[in-house]
């Protein structure tokens, strides 16, 4: 006897049994035919066909529209196996997309990591938050045996893989660069021809980068089209923009920039950071900067790393702990 014809056997008897006796054993049974059914890859629309073909055999003079429907539900149900096929095939590709993304993210933390290191009379906070699964904010310490601190902070413009794999090669062009090269404008200089010969057109990168000599306390740094962080002079008890005039990276080899300095009083703070905490969104609008300032202010008496910590929840809890960008903040206290 055909497969086929096994299943509709048993298929019929199962059904002959609950019409006669509406017996609830044999809905148990009829799940159990159903786990079968599907570890032998039997497609639903299969199903419906041992179903009409099982009840044809119990009652073979079945009305003409009754028939009718059988066949119409028959079809809507290949449809149905299709475009079921069809989605699981899509979340099987999906799965494996999501955990291919997760193990390449678990890379670009460690590949990424920094350490925020021990300076002299300098108190330092730094926390960076991915919006998604991959962070395409980056930020970086590098520290001398004289106690100068370079600080780098980056935004590609560009989310996923590429920009992590992007902010990879700018950690290792950093580490590449002798101490005695640190000077911020040569540092930008370096990374914008980098970024332009191996980047594609369509990724820049914006790039602050801050040389602290701890001998006195100067602040030397350029900028690459980075978002503007602060300086507070806590003398005057004020906070200053600070920024410094510089295409993005990877433009144009051409791009030169500019140096500029600030010199650190014991309490002034200094506070870089991506578009992720200039940019929040509560709603459609966008968090004025006099509002950014004013919780910065709020936490800024507490350690650094509190504070920046402190800042970070202030800001996902506005957004109902759901970031729109990736959001990275550094404070350097004096």
């Amino acid at each position: 006897m055909e497969p086929f014809r096994l299943e509709v056997d048993s298929y019929r008897k199962l059904l002959d049994k609950y019409i006669t006796t509406e017996d609830e054993n044999s809905l148990y049974q009829a799940e159990q035919f159903s786990k079968i059914s599907m570890q032998k890859n039997i497609l639903p629309e299969e199903i419906i066909h041992i179903h009409i073909q099982a009840l044809k055999d119990l009652y073979p003079d079945l009305p003409c529209e009754i028939d009718k429907s059988l066949n119409f539900l028959l079809e809507t149900m290949i449809s149905y196996g299709l475009a079921h096929q069809e989605f699981q095939t899509l979340r099987e590709k999906q799965g494996k997309l999501e955990s291919e993304i997760s193990v390449a993210a678990n890379m670009q933390q460690t590949l990424l990591s920094t350490t925020i290191p021990e300076v002299p009379h300098l108190d330092i906070g730094a926390i960076s938050v991915p919006a998604n699964q991959m962070n395409g904010d980056y930020f970086h310490f590098v520290s001398d045996e004289y106690g100068n601190l370079g600080i780098a902070i980056a935004d590609v413009i560009g989310k996923g893989i590429p920009a992590a794999l992007a902010m990879s090669m700018i950690k290792y062009s950093l580490d590449s660069v002798p101490e005695t090269r640190m000077d911020p404008p040569f540092i930008l200089d370096n990374l914008n021809r980098v970024v332009e010969r191996n980047v594609d057109a369509s990724m820049f990168i914006t790039m602050f980068y801050g040389l602290y000599h701890s001998d006195t306390s100067t602040l030397k740094f350029a900028s690459a089209g980075h978002e503007p962080g602060f300086y507070y002079n806590a003398k005057e008890d004020t906070f200053h923009e600070i920024q410094a005039n510089g295409l993005v990276l990877g433009v144009t080899t051409d791009a030169s920039y500019e140096q500029c300095e600030i010199q650190l009083e014991k309490g002034d703070i200094i506070v870089l950071l991506t578009d992720g905490v200039t940019e929040c969104r509560i709603g459609e609008k966008f968090v004025e900067s006099d509002e950014v300032l004013r919780v910065i202010r709020q936490y800024m008496d507490l350690p650094a790393q509190e504070a920046v910590e402190k800042v970070y929840r202030h800001f996902v809890k506005l957004q109902d702990f759901q970031l729109r960008d990736d959001f990275t903040l550094i404070f350097l206290k004096k």
